[in-house]
């Protein structure tokens, strides 16, 4: 059992284990990555970044790149399609204090997309390449490459592009079990993890339907992968790192979170929100959260529709004290 949780090698680094939080646009900022690095994460990733704004200096952008020095290792994931851009941006913000670049080619999103950028890049592999090495080329830090299974399900080039990642330089690669067409809907083809874990040997991250430490070690198991990356079942739950990694370590349940214990943590994570955020910003960001928090408890329906009305640190404080 206790071999599945282990220290992960990416590049020269060494992270402490090979749980890893997926970015998430409008979810992993620096007030959720802290919390997620607090209760066991390995590594947690940051909001994507668009390179093309960092070089037209995007006011939006900066706060995308804070980076609490005290926060664990974080990977810094940037998206574009020119290999000059993007190797360039890396370059220009390689001093901050991020552990890893990664590049986006997963955004499924149809701006994204429809820009040549994200998942777009799966139906471009010559292009990928050129922009995994050029920014290999500008930078000491390990670069990373996020991808999909592939464009559709007719496509599904995930081991051709895991292949020209690793030949590019790239340090480490995280595969999603599915196209881009799926979006996040179906299952996760594990198997095509399978086929990168064999075809590679760079480390390889496998990502899709991980929601506790079962499916966690399932996927470590058929995959062969040396990661898991969790995205969306870690929304309004933190503590799920620290639940997998008992389970893969010694089988252990970890009993959930009580009520108090959730309304600590929501508690704990509106301070962070309003301290990194301002008030304004930082309320409104919370009432997601909040939601994904509270889903499924008895009355969160009426509770969030109250959050929704929120506007200061007090409000909030007072619908979490009545859960």
């Amino acid at each position: 059992m206790n071999h599945l949780l282990r220290p992960l090698v990416i590049g020269d680094i060494t992270l402490k284990n090979n749980l890893i939080l997926a970015p998430m646009a409008g979810v992993t900022d620096l007030p959720f990555r802290l919390l997620c690095s607090e209760q066991g994460a390995g590594l947690t990733g940051m909001e994507m970044v668009s390179a093309k704004a960092i070089m037209y200096g995007n006011k939006n952008t900066e706060g995308l790149l804070t980076i609490d020095p005290t926060e664990g290792p974080v990977s810094l994931q940037l998206f574009g399609s020119d290999p000059k851009i993007v190797s360039e941006m890396a370059k220009r913000i390689e001093d901050r204090p991020f552990t890893f670049l990664d590049i986006n080619m997963g955004c499924p999103v149809p701006k994204i997309v429809n820009n040549g950028e994200g998942s777009a890049l799966m139906r471009e592999p010559k292009l990928a390449g050129e922009i995994i090495a050029a920014t290999v080329k500008a930078i000491e830090k390990p670069v990373t490459v996020k991808i999909r299974k592939g464009f559709d399900s007719e496509h599904a080039n995930a081991v051709e592009m895991a292949k020209i990642a690793e030949d590019a330089g790239a340090a480490a690669v995280a595969v999603h079990g599915r196209t881009r067409e799926q979006f996040y809907s179906g299952e996760a083809d594990w198997e095509i993890i399978a086929r990168v874990k064999e075809a590679v040997s760079i480390p390889v991250i496998g990502n899709g339907d991980v929601t506790d430490g079962k499916s966690a070690e399932e996927l470590l198991e058929q995959t062969g992968c040396d990661g898991v990356m969790i995205g969306r079942a870690a929304r309004g739950n933190p503590w799920l790192f620290g639940q997998i990694g008992a389970y893969l370590q010694e089988g252990r349940m970890i009993p959930l979170p009580s009520i108090e214990e959730k309304k600590e943590m929501i508690l704990r994570h509106a301070r962070l929100q309003l301290a990194v955020k301002g008030e304004y910003t930082g309320v409104r960001e919370m009432r997601k959260h909040l939601s994904w928090y509270t889903a499924g408890m008895p009355g969160s329906a009426r509770l969030r529709g109250c959050v929704n009305q929120a506007e200061s640190f007090e409000e909030i404080e007072q619908l979490v004290e009545s859960m």
